[in-house]
């Protein structure tokens, strides 16, 4: 009798193991990328030059930064010039030694601020809340957005009266911080409290500006000053005893104040 012969089966070949990639650090959801797209990504932020301004603001040596990242320093110094690019997780270990997330290495650089006031856009503002204004202003720093210091040309008119009309009259106010004046041509008085400081082309005076305070021109001819304040609280030495006690906050409206608001809506 024929032997009978076993059907013949077709090996199934057995299932490849899944291979599951070495957990990585990863970027917050607002900053996840392409895997693809990680290396170019990378380079354009110039991750390298970021590294090495942490590594030197901290006065770190390349060896110092390897031992607390466990890189090479051979390694680190390719990587801080751009002759290789990083994994997420080598960026990982350098972020934790500067206490930085890691986004900052993809945060877009930092733009400096650079801005020309042509004189032929500058608007020119009268003082407000009189009939006739002893002075007018221009803002040299309109263009500035979250500026610090509020730079001003101003242009001082002579008191007394015009027209048979009542003369200008010196109008106090205070403001926060501190206030500096250089006068570029004529003469102007500027009292600060119960002083009264005569100046000349040429003078400089800087002050507390949470002090009561006003100007006024002297003479027949207009003057023209240079004015930056910087409207934020200040200390104010104590005569009394030579410490130092806050500046008082208690503030009324000022023409400089309304002028910079004015100034900042034509922005």
């Amino acid at each position: 009798m024929p032997t009978k012969r076993k059907p013949e089966i077709a090996a199934v070949p057995s299932p490849s193991p899944l291979t599951v990639p070495e957990p990585i650090a990863v970027l917050p959801a607002k900053h996840q990328i392409e895997g693809d797209a990680v290396e170019s990504f990378i380079s354009e932020k110039h991750i390298g030059m970021r590294i090495k301004a942490l590594r030197l603001k901290k006065s770190m040596g390349l060896v110092d930064l390897g031992q607390h990242t466990g890189l090479s320093a051979s390694f680190l110094s390719q990587l801080e010039t751009g002759r290789v690019v990083p994994t997420l997780r080598n960026l990982a270990r350098i972020a934790m030694v500067f206490s930085k997330d890691l986004s900052y290495f993809f945060e877009p650089e930092p733009q400096s601020i650079c801005r020309v006031h042509r004189a032929k856009d500058r608007l020119r503002l009268p003082q407000t809340g009189v009939d006739e204004p002893m002075y007018y202003f221009e803002s040299l720093g309109y263009l500035v957005p979250g500026r610090e210091l509020d730079p001003y040309l101003a242009e001082f008119l002579p008191v007394g009266e015009a027209n048979g009309k009542p003369g200008r009259l010196a109008r106090p106010h205070q403001h926060e911080g501190c206030e500096f004046l250089y006068v570029v041509k004529g003469k102007l008085n500027l009292r600060h409290g119960e002083m009264v400081h005569e100046l000349e082309a040429g003078d400089a005076i800087y002050f507390d500006s949470t002090t009561v305070h006003s100007y006024s021109c002297v003479g027949s001819e207009p003057a023209t000053a240079l004015i930056v304040t910087h409207q934020e609280p200040v200390e104010a030495a104590d005569v009394g005893n030579g410490t130092r006690r806050p500046a008082k906050r208690e503030l009324s409206g000022t023409d400089l104040t309304l002028l910079r608001r004015r100034a900042g809506e034509r922005r």
